[in-house]
């Protein structure tokens, strides 16, 4: 049974918050910060490996049941496209899945938010799954930590699209960002940074204040409340027009662009009246299109529309000046494709 991982895991602390811990146990509060170094650059996983920390302020902490939570590699499958795929056990028996795709030097790592989902998109294995509960800050960055300690690589690009929706998981999800995002730690830029959601329309809203230039994405996949709505239950609460108010509210706070995701279902949205449907309803708003190869998965009740209907519709969509890019099949045979996470099959 999974349960909520306490916040006494020292990876799901900022280094504001580690300063102020130190300082509570007499310490500097530079102390907090070189914690956060220790952990954050040379992956330490044990409180005594922090050397030139004070052993009294390492035992107080140890004391008060602090400890560097580490995620557990259970298994590691390979694709011959590159795609790698992380298996991972959590403290407590739960189990996620990760992603490392590799293209021209960008090392992009698919993080997931939660351990199942509660959305039940019906293209989507995770959700599947069900909802067993949320990540924490802690555990999402720590996927980062673990996949470049195994690699020996660094990753310079994050995807939030893994399993789970992270806008269900807000706070932990955005402090996830912002301890990644950090100098002192792995300093990813906020700008290679992406969260995607199915629509969470208080999320979206909630994200357009944030001081942070991430990017988002969001998972469309049908431009009416019909076909939307037959793929991802989450349209009955957030409709399709509502959805698009809330988008342009954001980029209008924001300035930024807005990515969608489009799965290309045969004969369920990826004909030419689906196209100008696309078309009509993003009209004036600053949009990638990602245009994405369906990937059947053991419960799939679709199959992928064909690679010339793929072309065709993308080259409607960018006749009309949007831009739009088509995403085909990666990591499908280890089942590490969009849609295809399912933790312990």
């Amino acid at each position: 049974m999974c349960w909520t991982v306490p916040e006494k895991d020292l990876k799901s602390l900022l280094p504001e918050e580690l300063q102020k811990l130190a300082a509570l146990n007499g310490e500097k509060s530079f102390c907090g910060t070189v914690l956060f170094e220790w952990m954050h650059q040379k992956y330490i996983s044990d409180l005594n490996a922090a050397a030139n920390l004070a052993k009294k302020f390492r035992a107080a902490l140890r004391g008060a049941g602090y400890y560097i939570g580490c995620l557990t590699l259970l298994k590691r499958a390979a694709a011959a496209d590159g795609a790698l795929k992380y298996l991972f056990v959590l403290a407590d028996g739960c189990k996620i899945e990760t992603v490392l795709l590799e293209d021209a030097g960008r090392r992009t790592l698919c993080l997931s938010t939660q351990v199942g989902c509660r959305r039940a998109c019906l293209f989507c294995a995770t959700g599947r799954m069900g909802f067993r509960r949320d990540l924490s800050a802690g555990e999402i960055a720590d996927q980062v930590l673990q996949v470049e300690k195994r690699e020996r690589l660094k990753i310079n690009n994050l995807v939030y699209m893994g399993m789970g929706e992270p806008l269900d998981n807000y706070e932990n999800t955005l402090k996830s960002v912002r301890i990644l995002n950090d100098k002192r730690g792995r300093n990813i830029g906020a700008r290679h940074i992406t969260i995607s959601t199915c629509g969470i329309i208080p999320g979206i809203a909630r994200l357009a204040a944030e001081n942070l230039q991430i990017r988002l994405a969001v998972s469309l996949h049908g431009a009416t409340d019909a076909v939307r709505g037959r793929l991802m239950p989450v349209n009955k609460k957030y409709p399709v027009a509502e959805l698009i108010r809330a988008v342009r509210a954001y980029q209008k706070r924001t300035g930024r662009r807005v990515t969608f995701e489009y799965i290309m279902i045969d004969g369920l949205n990826d004909t030419r009246e689906h196209a100008r449907g696309l078309l009509k309803l993003l009209s004036g708003l600053s949009a990638q299109i990602n245009l994405i190869e369906y990937n059947p998965h053991s419960r799939a009740e679709f199959t992928p529309s064909p690679k010339k209907t793929i072309k065709e519709f993308w080259w409607i969509i960018t006749d009309r000046g949007f831009a739009a890019s088509i995403r085909y099949k990666r990591g499908g045979s280890i089942n590490a494709g969009c849609g295809q996470l399912y933790a312990g099959r």
